[in-house]
């Protein structure tokens, strides 16, 4: 076999435009007060509503984050949206939420590949998370890259076209909205319960809209 000839006096390899995802765990003496409370209010909510069969789903209306229940949530969304602003070196930084809501999955039940449009960051907070239901699915949100699918020896985070993200109860994600993401099917024996919410920029036509020319 003939001896591989190192032609180059240097090499690098730039990674170009990425796709950022927020990961942060919330203190366990904060989110297990914050927890009850919050599951409290869903089952509230869910008093009249029939219980899940295996496979099935429930959504709570949109604007969970104007009731009193969820302030402390809410604080802990707005503090990693101003965390996350100033990462990206935002001119405006000023957002606020646009729609919060809870997500109840049964065994069985999962949620299928979507994004959240018209936003600009969207994210999920994770109140109850069994051992077997315990990641989030983001998949690559550039559509020409699967034109051409090679075969690889190995997954890696250079050629894979999903990345999953492990969770628990406390966990808080933030992610801008374009990227899409999805569920796998609840493996485990309890229900999975965790509330989603965007954000958009305050004013965003008077102070972002304008063109660029």
């Amino acid at each position: 076999m003939a001896r591989e000839i190192n032609r180059w006096s240097a090499s690098d390899v730039i990674a170009m435009f990425p796709t950022l995802v927020w990961k942060v765990q919330l203190k366990p003496e904060l989110h297990a007060a914050m927890d009850g409370t919050l599951l409290a209010a869903l089952d509230e909510m869910r008093r009249t509503a029939a219980p899940l069969a295996p496979g099935q789903g429930w959504q709570s209306e949109q604007m969970l984050h104007r009731r009193p229940e969820f302030a402390e949530l809410v604080a802990c969304v707005d503090g990693l949206a101003k965390s996350v602003t100033r990462f990206l070196r935002l001119g405006y930084d000023a957002v606020e939420i646009t729609g919060c809501w809870a997500n109840v999955l049964a065994p069985g039940a999962a949620h299928r590949m979507h994004s959240h449009p018209n936003n600009f960051l969207s994210g999920v907070y994770y109140v109850r998370v069994p051992p077997d239901a315990d990641c989030i699915n983001f998949h690559d949100p550039r559509p020409q890259a699967a034109i051409i699918r090679p075969p690889v020896v190995e997954l890696t985070a250079e050629n894979t076209d999903q990345v999953v993200v492990n969770v628990r109860s406390g966990t808080l994600l933030m992610f801008p909205s374009y990227l899409q993401h999805s569920v796998d099917a609840n493996q485990g024996a309890q229900e999975r319960v965790s509330i989603s919410f965007n954000l958009m920029f305050s004013a965003f036509s008077e102070n972002v809209s304008k063109p660029l020319w």
